[in-house]
């Protein structure tokens, strides 16, 4: 694909714009992700961490 159409006025494919735009939102979707992983990773073993020390401690959480 690339940035030129033959029926356009100035000769620019409005295909193309939404191409860059969805694949920019993708972009920065997976690098939300990626980061939205690693901070549940993180808390998670807190959890962990916290539930065993609970347990040690014979404190139940209903």
């Amino acid at each position: 694909m690339d940035n030129y159409c033959a029926f356009g006025k100035n000769h620019k494919c409005m295909k193309w714009l939404d191409y860059e735009l969805t694949r920019q939102e993708l972009k920065e979707a997976d690098e939300l992700c990626h980061g939205n992983w690693i901070e549940i990773q993180r808390l998670k073993e807190r959890f962990h961490i916290l539930e065993s020390l609970l347990n040690e401690a014979n404190i139940t959480i209903s």
